[in-house]
């Protein structure tokens, strides 16, 4: 079994080659950001020093469950700057939907709602302790940001969801945003 560390690195280096560099590592997404599971596993091992087992184990005990292994292909569960397309179907999202961001990011988020930024879709959780997490990665004073996706989806707004519960939409306007209490530091 692979330390949590190492778990943390392999865990860290697949998620930036499937999201962001595939070509790094001599890998070609399909269309929907699949590659083949060997492709992948050979990729992982010139760089580290694991068994199939401590993969394995990386993959299917991901806290933030960010890989889909599905037969012999694996896959980004989202947040890709490159071109994929997931082919998530529509989805009704709660009435509540919450994104953890920092203080001085709300600042601008007033004014322009939320937006994807390089990836492809704004992304959201389902709850406010993800969301607290989420706002955990980055610096300075944290806040939790409600947002109205029944609204939003009643007035004509997409969403998604992966398959570890992320919600994604293209745009969250700012009429949709209050912050909520629960901010830390």
């Amino acid at each position: 079994m692979a330390s949590a560390s190492l778990q943390t690195e392999i865990s860290k280096f697949m998620s930036y080659v499937l999201r962001h560099a595939p070509h790094e590592v001599g890998l070609t997404l399909d269309p929907e950001g699949w590659v083949p599971f060997e492709d992948l596993k050979k990729a992982v091992f010139t760089r580290f020093d694991v068994t199939d087992a401590d993969l394995l184990e990386v993959i299917e005990t991901n806290p933030k469950k960010r890989f889909t292994l599905m037969g012999d292909r694996i896959r980004a569960a989202q947040g890709h700057s490159v071109n994929v397309d997931l082919a998530l179907a529509p989805a009704t999202p709660p009435s509540q939907l919450f994104h953890g961001t920092t203080m001085e990011s709300w600042t601008v988020i007033q004014n322009a709602g939320l937006k994807k930024m390089q990836r492809h879709h704004v992304h959201l959780s389902a709850d406010t302790e993800t969301a607290k997490i989420v706002a955990a990665r980055r610096k300075g004073v944290h806040i939790i940001l409600e947002v109205e996706a029944a609204r939003m989806h009643s007035e004509g707004h997409s969403f998604f969801v992966t398959d570890n519960g992320v919600w994604l939409t293209d745009h969250v306007p700012s009429q949709y945003l209050s912050p909520i209490s629960g901010a830390e530091s």
